[in-house]
């Protein structure tokens, strides 16, 4: 998956296959197996060229990010003391990206009506990036390399 992330765009085995051979040694069949099984897991999708696939992901990284981030938040039994942690773990640049966030999801928020308690749910609570078609968010590992 991180090549099909890196590139951005539709690709067949063969390319996949040449740019990890870069790397180390690996079988061609190897590639469409692992190419094939992300296919049936529906983390991306494949259109025939000729006598082959090109595929193309089903979401991005950040949105898979995002849904990772959003799974483990949500089964804490204390998700303030969880997010504190999180928090503290992260390094100053980390911080300062997180904190462009909320202001990104502020702004694009409505403003809070007369009446209502603007605090009751935090900021972007619901608004987790968007994975496209296909991304369930119920996967947990990440897809293979």
């Amino acid at each position: 998956m991180t090549r099909v992330w890196q590139w951005n765009r539709p690709v067949t085995v063969r390319e996949v296959l040449e740019d990890l051979q870069q790397e180390r040694s690996i079988a061609y069949t190897t590639v469409m197996t692992v190419m094939d099984n992300l296919h049936q897991k529906g983390w991306v999708r494949r259109e025939a060229e000729g006598r082959a696939y090109r595929y193309t992901a089903v979401s991005t990284r950040a949105a898979y990010s995002a849904a990772l981030m959003n799974e483990a938040w949500s089964t804490s039994d204390n998700p303030a003391a969880a997010l504190v942690a999180f928090f503290g773990m992260m390094s100053p640049e980390q911080r300062e990206a997180l904190r462009d966030a909320v202001r990104i999801v502020q702004h694009d928020e409505p403003e809070p009506q007369s009446g209502t308690d603007a605090t009751a749910v935090g900021p972007g609570a619901s608004r987790a990036p968007q994975a496209e078609e296909g991304d369930s968010g119920a996967r947990r590992s990440e897809p293979g390399r």
